[in-house]
């Protein structure tokens, strides 16, 4: 990937943390960063409607501080700023064609509503053709200017994988590239049905399965030697076997399934599930 990191800003501490998060990737893989407002999209807490030239000048003040407080501390940031008037989500989705992937802010845990832009931010996580990631305020796992260092017990890419065919490669190659250059983790994570007669662990089907996640990660573990990893199989609903696994998850990366209408965005459970409740940056990557 030598695309741009996109990140989609606004006037929020979402948005900031989102841009720390985008700068420390882009500065690690050494690719360029570009930030983007949309001033037509107007902010759910704004309660009156601005003007044009308001709404255009406040926009522009936004890039400008947000550049300037990236540039502060990350000095070798190839960076540029954009201003646009598409809506935001059409602005990001059109953008993520050529880009390494986007980032967006969230409100925090919760509800769909929780999310910064709503809607917004659910339709660019569903029909992004490059990864996408969605960063909360605050998040203990980003570090986000001086003052706010990340937690020092935050050393895991964790990444959930559904199945471990060509499906998963997507997934791990994303979480891998992440990984390496900051001398972190991989965990993978397989999660397996309860028995719907006995609902106890099956033992031998984890053993089986383990078998075939060490397979599908030997590609990986061979062309990242450096980054040490971790197979992690449990028995359990899967969005709970991944909340338990991203405990020192600085990235929770999951896939979602490519669709040929654009206008079908849903993202699934397990990735609903891990956008509200992981503590750490989500990573939605899209596979065939």
């Amino acid at each position: 990937m030598t695309g741009p990191v996109v990140v989609g800003l606004d006037d929020s501490p979402a948005s900031m943390t989102a841009a720390w998060w985008a700068a420390h990737e882009a500065a690690d893989r050494r690719l360029p960063v570009e930030l983007l407002y949309s001033w037509t999209t107007q902010p759910l807490d704004v309660p009156v409607r601005q003007g044009a030239d308001i709404r255009q000048r406040h926009g522009r003040d936004v890039l400008r501080r947000t550049a300037a407080e990236l540039l502060r501390r990350r000095g070798e940031l190839r960076l540029t700023t954009e201003l646009v008037s598409a809506p935001a989500a059409q602005a990001l989705l059109e953008r993520g064609a050529k880009a390494s992937m986007l980032v967006l802010g969230s409100r925090g845990y919760g509800s769909v509503a929780s999310f910064l832009l709503g809607s917004i931010s659910l339709h660019v996580l569903g029909l992004a053709p490059c990864p996408a990631i969605a960063v909360r305020a605050g998040d203990p796992a980003v570090e986000a200017g001086w003052n706010h260092p990340a937690a020092a017990d935050r050393d895991e890419v964790v990444v959930g994988l559904a199945e471990c065919g060509a499906a998963a490669d997507p997934l791990l190659e994303f979480a891998f590239a992440v990984a390496a250059p900051r001398g972190w983790r991989v965990r993978a994570v397989r999660a397996l049905p309860l028995s719907a007669l006995a609902a106890v662990r099956d033992e031998d089907a984890e053993a089986e399965e383990r078998v075939r996640l060490g397979q599908a990660l030997a590609p990986w573990r061979e062309r990242f030697p450096e980054v040490p990893v971790t197979g992690h199989v449990a028995t359990g609903p899967a969005a709970q076997v991944l909340l338990t696994a991203s405990a020192r998850g600085c990235l929770t990366v999951v896939g979602r399934r490519r669709h040929p209408s654009r206008l079908t965005w849903k993202l699934g459970p397990v990735p609903h599930a891990a956008l509200h409740h992981v503590p750490c940056p989500i990573a939605v990557v899209p596979h065939d």
